[in-house]
């Protein structure tokens, strides 16, 4: 079993695009940049992983020129003190900055907004994201727009935005094991006028450095590591089936859902050495969805976020077992290695069609256990709201990813056998 240390390892060092000659099994992913060389696997140059982690901020952001720095961030981990572990390391450097703390559960337009006005008044020349998904994203949000001043309105990043330009440099510092925002190229805002979310996409997003250190997730409550943790589960299992999955995402997809299956209920019963690996899981996951593309999980979590409020890995937690349900005849042979990896004996041996269902069955005792929802009722959503839930997820950027292609009514179905 692949474990990264408990110990500070500095500075991994890596390239910013991986370009793959085209095989029969490799397929470009719809998130990818395709090149007429074959598959662009856009990966982050630069991370640090271990306990300790945040201590090489200074000397990581002394080494690119930097001067002052921007912190994202909310105003939970103002309060709890997690920002000042952040702080008091630029303070004993010297290294001035700003915190930026009104980013707000699934970030809607308008704090972004507020955010690049923010940014500009302060005369920083670099971003930290320091949180779970929603301050990493928002902050993707304010240093592409600065850097990109025509997308200013955020709605037209929906989808893959002709950017030109680069973002504002970004530390991405993650507070939770379970989005992967801090190394993905993927942000996801929401439109509070119209009740919905949308995802951005764009490789100039991608953190120039990734501080993963367990220190700061430790703190997070059980509530926090079940839910981060079935997201960070949902983009394993969905980078695996999805159609643009390769070899080396399918590598990385792979080894994390055996992580997570291993190490999520531990963590979330208070096991510190499980938490780290939660950590490391989310990262390493991330590094293949980012690229490859998710689907009908996240299509049809969106709009639960956007129109009902629903956090985001809650709602993944509750689709993710129904729609491996509604998928498994077009998986190929990939549950079985989902199937091994929760333990499942015959996983190898097994009739095909009865190691699907044993997959999918042990999602669902894992989503049971953590006692995550199982139904939409559950998190407020009632009759009135299906169709126009379905109506967002048929049409969300992700949904096209699923290995079946769904339908707006199938996707209505789902939902309706989940209140």
């Amino acid at each position: 079993m692949f474990a990264l240390p408990s110990q500070h390892v500095s500075s991994f060092r890596g390239t910013i695009g991986i370009v793959i000659a085209d095989t029969p099994s490799a397929t470009p992913a719809r998130h990818s940049k395709e090149s007429q060389h074959g598959i662009s696997h856009d990966l982050q140059s630069d991370r640090d992983f271990g306990r300790g982690a945040i201590k090489e901020i200074p000397a990581v952001a002394k080494s690119h020129g930097f001067t002052k720095a921007f912190i994202v961030t909310d105003p939970i981990l103002l309060k709890t003190g997690t920002v000042k572990k952040v702080t008091d390391v630029l303070d004993e450097a010297g290294l001035p900055y700003e915190v930026f703390d009104n980013v707000k559960p699934n970030p809607p337009v308008e704090c972004i907004q507020d955010g690049v006005k923010k940014f500009a008044e302060s005369g920083a020349d670099f971003l930290i994201g320091l949180g779970g998904g929603s301050p990493q994203d928002t902050c993707k949000g304010i240093g592409i727009i600065t850097a990109n001043p025509e997308f200013a309105d955020v709605l037209s990043l929906e989808g893959v935005a002709d950017t030109k330009n680069p973002s504002v440099p970004i530390f991405g510092v993650p507070t939770t094991a379970g989005t992967a925002s801090e190394t993905t190229i993927n942000y996801v805002v929401t439109d509070t006028a119209n009740k919905r979310k949308f995802v951005a996409v764009d490789p100039h997003d991608i953190p120039i450095v990734a501080f993963v250190d367990p220190d700061l997730t430790d703190t997070m409550p059980r509530g926090l590591k079940v839910a981060t943790g079935l997201d960070a589960l949902t983009h394993a299992i969905e980078g695996y089936i999805t159609p643009g999955a390769w070899s080396l995402s399918d590598c990385l997809s792979m080894q994390t859902i055996r992580m997570i299956a291993k190490n999520l209920a531990k963590s979330a019963d208070g096991d510190v050495p499980a938490g780290e690996q939660m950590a490391y899981a989310s990262y390493i996951t991330g590094m293949a969805y980012s690229n490859v593309g998710l689907g009908l999980v996240h299509g049809m979590a969106h709009p639960l976020g956007g129109r009902l409020g629903v956090a985001h890995g809650v709602a993944n937690g509750i689709l993710l077992a129904p729609v491996m349900e509604y998928n498994k005849d077009f998986t190929g042979e990939k549950y079985r290695d989902i199937a091994d990896a929760f333990g499942i004996e015959d996983a190898y041996t097994g009739d095909l069609e009865k190691v699907r269902e044993e997959a999918v069955q042990a999602v669902h005792q894992l989503t049971v256990d953590l006692k995550n929802p199982t139904t939409i009722s559950e998190v407020g959503a009632t009759e009135a709201d299906l169709a126009p839930l379905a109506h967002d997820a048929f049409n969300d950027v992700c949904t096209p990813g699923n290995p079946r292609k769904a339908t707006e009514e199938d996707i209505l179905k789902i939902y309706t056998s989940l209140m």
